[in-house]
């Protein structure tokens, strides 16, 4: 009877090994369908890329600062040809832009 009892406890715990492998392997496969389909529903979705968007907002940043030293220099160059300007007008006797009267 033990001989029995073992053999059957042996085939029982081989048993449960089997159905344990077979287990990691729906898994796995449950895994696989499961990120192929995300992958598939966010490239319908035209989604960007963390990297991309990274990049794109670094170029915005960089525009934005060379627009505010482009704003900078046209300002300073107002400011120098107003005093020119002012200058040559009261020299010249006149308005040196009658039309923006």
């Amino acid at each position: 009877m033990v001989q029995t009892t073992n053999r059957f406890f042996d085939e029982v715990a081989r048993l449960m090994n089997d159905a344990a492998g077979v287990a990691q392997g729906v898994r796995r496969e449950f895994e696989t369908l499961f990120r192929t389909q995300a992958e598939r529903w966010l490239r319908d979705l035209d989604l960007v890329k963390r990297e991309e968007f990274e990049a794109v907002k670094d170029m915005a940043r960089i525009a934005r600062e060379e627009n505010e030293a482009l704003k900078s220099r046209v300002a300073a160059l107002e400011a120098a040809l107003g005093k020119t300007g002012a200058s040559a007008s009261s020299a010249a006797g006149g308005d040196m832009n009658p039309g923006a009267n």
